[in-house]
């Protein structure tokens, strides 16, 4: 009898049965045939700690014996009051308040709404729509859908269901781009911004790495100058570091890589290290203190049921206590030096027909194939060696827990090679 389970992203008719896991260990899980594959995507690039962390598994239990959940409307409790101090101490100084959910698309919902209750207390009520950047995404609720890239985006189907809002083009220039060449991007923005920002609330942006949209990598300048012309143009500037948070690019949070602070910021993924669904919508004195007032409206009229929860919110301690405590930033730049040797600088790689570009980015690297059809068999053929890798459009890419020795990581990027490197048409 098949699993009445109803998986994601997975065409019935033609999906394979889902393998069943019934255990991990640091960066490997196991299958019910007992199979061990080490695991190079982190779990959907949230299990930075790996699988059975004991001191994350102690925090759950310890915190399971005393309140497992409680409502945070007119009640709250220590976890949520303890994580929300350590996140205004760790997050770019300025914001200073924060507001919480259960998943990353809920937070993002949360940042919208935000910023468009802002303008309104502000007398701008005008400004009710969302600028995003094409190649974004945001997330697979409604709201977040229609701030996900509406032409190559997953979403494209349910664009009559969805608000309309305004998408500037991706940035192109990369990470280590010069001023020169970051200026071309920054000009197309601010072509969007002056014909739309009496309507704009806010830029929506994934700061330096375009995750889902295909991994593009792009330049710390950019993000100095988005946030100058937000403050040019009355628009709040939003950064969605669900994946980026937390170390992916290097530093703690992308907004770091440029010195910068947005007016909102969503946390999710990294911050619990997978081990609790969990969120973070952060905002500064200025969009915070907006909503105090007498009218009705000065009420922020959002609630998930499950926000703050004391479980998730202790398992989110303990995960920023190892992160600080093991040096995780250093850890991931080992992680990155051993990516840029097997991929970036590997020349018969960058130069293989079917390749249009490798990149990495803290613990991140990225194939982009020329044709999707590349990459079929390339899951199977890594699994053949104890990896699991899981490919999507042109891309192939791994963002591996932090924990992963520099043997595991070779291990990785020999498999994202294989097909290409060993294939009979490359001899």
């Amino acid at each position: 009898m098949s699993s009445p389970v109803w998986h994601p992203y997975a065409h019935l008719k033609h999906q394979a049965p889902a393998l069943k896991v019934v255990g991990g260990q640091g960066t490997h899980f196991t299958l019910e045939s007992g199979e061990h594959l080490l695991d190079a995507t982190c779990s959907w690039w949230c299990m930075i700690h790996g699988y059975g962390h004991p001191r994350l598994v102690k925090a759950i239990q310890e915190q399971a014996a005393t309140l497992c959940h409680v409502m945070l409307g007119g009640l709250t409790h220590e976890p949520a009051d303890l994580l929300a101090r350590e996140l205004v101490r760790i997050t770019p100084q300025g914001l200073n308040h924060v507001f919480y959910s259960d998943s990353g698309s809920v937070g993002m919902e949360v940042a919208m709404k935000m910023a468009v209750q802002y303008h309104f207390l502000r007398g701008r009520p005008q400004k009710h729509r969302m600028l995003s950047l094409m190649k974004a995404y945001h997330g697979d609720t409604a709201g977040c859908m229609a701030v996900c890239d509406p032409e190559e985006g997953m979403h494209s189907l349910f664009s009559g269901f969805l608000p309309q809002h305004y998408f500037a083009p991706a940035p192109t220039s990369p990470f280590d781009a010069d001023q020169a060449s970051v200026d071309a991007d920054l000009a197309a923005l601010r072509k969007v911004l002056e014909a739309h920002h009496k309507e704009i609330a806010a830029l929506l942006m994934e700061p330096l790495l375009q995750a889902a949209g295909g991994l593009n990598m792009t330049s710390p300048l950019y993000l100095k100058g988005a946030r100058e012309l937000c403050d040019e143009f009355d628009v709040l500037l939003i950064f969605d570091e669900v994946a980026t948070g937390f170390g992916r690019t290097g530093r703690l949070f992308a907004a770091n890589h440029a010195d910068i602070c947005p007016d909102i910021m969503v946390l999710s993924k990294g911050l619990t290290g997978g081990y609790l669904g969990h969120a973070a919508t952060l905002a500064t004195d200025q969009v915070h203190d907006t909503f105090i007032g007498d009218s009705e409206y000065h009420a922020f009229m959002h609630g998930p049921t499950f926000m703050g929860n004391p479980l998730a919110c202790r398992v989110a301690l303990e995960s920023i206590r190892v992160f600080e405590e093991d040096h995780y930033l250093d850890r991931i730049a080992r992680l990155n030096a051993v990516l840029k040797a097997e991929l970036e600088e590997d020349d018969d790689l960058r130069s293989h027909p079917r390749i249009a570009d490798v990149r990495t980015l803290g613990a991140t690297g990225v194939i982009e194939v020329k044709d999707s059809a590349d990459l079929k068999g390339v899951a199977e053929q890594a699994r053949e060696r104890g990896v699991w890798l899981r490919s999507f459009g042109r891309w192939l890419y791994t963002m591996p827990a932090y924990i992963t020795s520099d043997d595991d990581m070779r291990r990785i990027t020999d498999a994202m090679k294989a097909s290409f490197l060993n294939s009979p048409g490359n001899r």
